[in-house]
């Protein structure tokens, strides 16, 4: 079957391709409908690597799916054939230590689409298992359910963030999960959050959001808006969803005393860390790495209607385009939030 390949760093062919398709007991058997293009797929197309993920030989793209089930195991009882699902892309050793703890997310065996070896979910049917595939609401689209993967990571971080109702949250960075991160953090309770970006139009995307205050910081320093807006106070929650080595400097002074900072974005290198701004404000510092028992509820999030996140799809692309479509990405239009590639007509 036909696939969107990643044959080196920087080839892609659309190409048949010999997957397995085996449904196990407790597996389903998926048609891909919608499949979103992530900055990571982008990052091992442009890249061929992301820190020890390394492409060695060619892998099928992508992991932010929905898709209607055409086949169940034997012991698969809470879903059925023409159920409309998402699929958790991630699959850890149920029995590993960090399964055992509710940390799966870290267990060093998981296997996760689109991360080498492992072939992602852009081609036409994939088997995956049903205790990480949930069935979509009927108010929820194809293309909602392919931003639940994106929108789980705004969740956890929001979840590590330990918000307060009535917090004030910053967020850095107003790409895809910067945006995600904000919402999330209003969902979970946050009274303001100001997200900064050097485009005026993605601030213009995330500034349709109430209660998503946007900054442009080629006209004005990020910590100076935050210090204004909270009587130099500080920020509770500063979200770090950039990835940009440069951000890091001066951002505890965005951090109240006893606030949190919360790292989101993934540096392509190291960055220096000013350990004694954080020690004297007594910063709580939390990392996040995907996501661990949060799919589903980022699911109801968007089925209840709390969480908006169509106007973010800013373009939708057919499987022969797919090409087109990480080119476009990979270029990085400032008007793009996410791309989507569709592979049902």
């Amino acid at each position: 079957m036909q696939a969107l390949v990643l044959e080196e760093k920087g080839v892609l062919s659309l190409r048949e391709i010999d997957l397995p398709l085996v449904v196990g007991p407790g597996d389903v058997r998926i048609a891909i409908h919608t499949v979103g293009v992530c900055g990571s797929d982008v990052h091992y197309y442009t890249h061929g690597a992301i820190g020890p993920y390394v492409l060695r030989e060619p892998m099928v793209l992508g992991h932010e799916a929905a898709g209607t089930i055409v086949e169940v195991g034997s012991e698969v009882k809470h879903l059925k054939v023409g159920d409309r699902v998402c699929m958790e892309p991630g699959v850890p050793n149920l029995s590993s230590r960090a399964s055992k703890l509710g940390l799966y997310n870290v267990d060093p065996d998981v296997r996760f689409w689109a991360t080498p070896p492992i072939h992602g979910v852009l081609t036409p049917e994939v088997v995956h298992p049903a205790a990480f595939t949930y069935r979509l609401p009927d108010n929820v689209t194809f293309a909602e359910g392919a931003m639940v993967e994106p929108f789980a990571i705004g969740m956890q971080a929001a979840t590590r963030a330990r918000i307060q109702p009535g917090d004030v949250a910053a967020v850095v960075g107003a790409g895809p999960i910067g945006i995600l991160v904000a919402l999330a953090a209003l969902a979970g309770g946050c009274a303001r959050v100001f997200i900064s970006d050097l485009s005026a139009e993605k601030l213009k995307i995330a500034g349709q959001y109430p209660g998503i205050v946007p900054v442009d910081i080629t006209k004005r320093p990020f910590a100076e808006v935050i210090a204004e807006e909270t009587g130099s106070w500080g920020a509770d929650v500063v979200f770090e969803a950039s990835g940009s080595p440069r951000a890091f400097d001066g951002i505890f002074d965005m951090v109240r005393p006893g606030g949190a900072l919360v790292l989101v974005g993934l540096p392509v290198r190291k960055v220096e860390f000013d350990v004694a701004g954080a020690i004297s404000r007594e910063v709580r510092i939390e990392t996040v790495f995907r996501y661990a028992n949060i799919f589903d509820r980022a699911l109801e999030l968007i089925a209840s209607g709390k969480v908006d996140l169509k106007p973010l799809i800013t373009g939708t692309f057919d499987f022969k385009q797919s090409i087109e479509a990480f080119e476009r990405a990979a270029a990085g239009s400032p008007s793009d939030v996410k791309l989507q590639i569709r592979l049902v007509e």
